[in-house]
């Protein structure tokens, strides 16, 4: 007689499988161990997850899809991150991304984890067929106000890719280029091209204001990323502006 399989070699093994139909998942619902019982609850709910994951992927690619039923090959997401902010850059980024692109939760960076934006990234930085960056910073913004810096960064990161795309979609933006263009209402959660662009994006603006926060300590930068905050408003109470405020936002223009 075989001995019985311990639940914790059960847990493993639930670990990983990601298929509804293997035929151990059955065998298991037919052990009465309570332990092994939770642990198929546990995994039926990661299977869950996993499954919205990918109908979210597919609905994400429609876009995509329908770009390249035009004939359309490289196909560009954009997006920016900073538009908000007190203090720091606007920055855009450009990806253009494989068809058979299958990496699961990427969707708008703002409903993400900072954790899980870091590991989206690196995926994202693997797997793109290109990536650019546009920066535009707090002076430029006082300059040209900050939607016309969010045109500029977002042209600059449409520059800065390796290949000339001959699609773009965008998120509620429209630029000044001779390249088809879609203007996409909430891009960033509707196709995985921007939403990427935006997970991107705001991984390399929150990393500057890490850095900005060392330079000018007491905004708290590395937390709020130069927004609005009760720290960052108490920080500029007692210590007036610094050098990366955007002096024609309110309320920093006050304290000019």
């Amino acid at each position: 007689m075989m001995k019985a399989e311990s639940i914790q070699q059960i847990k493993m093994a639930l670990a990983e499988i990601d298929r509804r139909d293997d035929e151990r998942i059955e065998h298991w619902q037919q052990d009465e161990r309570s332990g092994v019982q939770q642990a198929l609850k546990q995994w039926e709910r990661r299977i869950q997850r996993h499954e919205k994951d990918i109908a979210l992927l597919d609905e994400m690619q429609v876009f995509e899809r329908n770009a390249r039923a035009q004939g359309h090959r490289l196909i560009v997401g954009i997006d920016e991150v900073g538009r908000g902010p007190l203090a720091g850059p606007v920055v855009a980024a450009a990806v253009i991304l494989p068809e058979k692109f299958q990496l699961l939760g990427v969707n708008d960076s703002k409903k993400l984890s900072a954790k899980k934006r870091d590991e989206l990234y690196d995926q994202i930085q693997n797997q793109a067929i290109s990536i650019g960056i546009g920066m535009v910073d707090h002076n430029k913004i006082d300059e040209i106000n900050i939607y016309q810096a969010s045109k500029l960064a977002m042209g600059i990161a449409l520059e800065d890719l390796c290949f000339i795309p001959d699609y773009l979609l965008i998120d509620a933006m429209t630029l000044d280029v001779k390249i088809p263009q879609e203007n996409i209402i909430k891009g960033d959660a509707r196709s995985v091209s921007i939403a990427a662009a935006s997970i991107v994006a705001k991984v390399i603006r929150d990393r500057l204001m890490e850095d900005y926060a060392k330079m000018y300590p007491g905004y708290g930068f590395e937390k709020n990323a130069g927004y609005g905050t009760k720290e960052h408003l108490q920080g500029i109470k007692e210590l007036g502006i610094c050098k990366i405020h955007r002096k024609t936002f309110a309320p920093i223009k006050d304290f000019c």
